[in-house]
């Protein structure tokens, strides 16, 4: 899949996640963290959703109220900037920034507030625990372009 271009996949192809995006590339992987640097925004599960989503989400089906007080699937929140990581741990840190400067993206329903990574052994997840002390609160929400609009659009 281009993944320099702004274009979704087809409608009418399924994914794993409710909110119909590929999965992997919102992942944190463990070489991300082992060198110092995760750089896209990060997938994120929610507990309940609105029925509704935002590019680059194609489904909608898992929203559970039409309340604008919960997020939709595509929904894109980040780290303020005021806020302050560091004191973050060494395989925190990289997370932390890149949740600053790329935020994470709602795909899916889940526990709240939670965000993925793969399976690893060398992650360490004390250190990631460590995440657990940002509150919602020092999240912004990104109003995001859509497919034909941003610096990748017509491609």
């Amino acid at each position: 899949w281009d993944l320099n271009s702004n274009k979704t996949r087809p409608k009418n192809w399924t994914s794993a996640d409710a909110a119909g995006l590929c999965m992997f590339p919102g992942l944190i992987k463990f070489s991300e963290i082992d060198r110092g640097h995760v750089e896209h925004a990060i997938r994120l599960t929610v507990s309940k959703t609105r029925k509704a989503c935002i590019y680059p989400a194609t489904h909608l089906y898992a929203g559970h109220t039409d309340d604008p007080f919960f997020p939709a699937m595509g929904q894109r929140f980040r780290l303020k900037a005021s806020v302050d990581i560091s004191k973050m741990p060494k395989q925190a840190m990289p997370i932390a920034e890149a949740l600053k400067k790329y935020g994470m993206i709602v795909a899916d329903n889940g526990r709240d507030w939670d965000i993925c990574a793969t399976p690893d052994k060398r992650i360490n997840y004390a250190q990631m625990r460590a995440l657990h002390k940002l509150k919602g609160s020092d999240f912004e929400v990104v109003v995001t372009t859509g497919e034909k609009e941003g610096p990748r659009a017509g491609r």
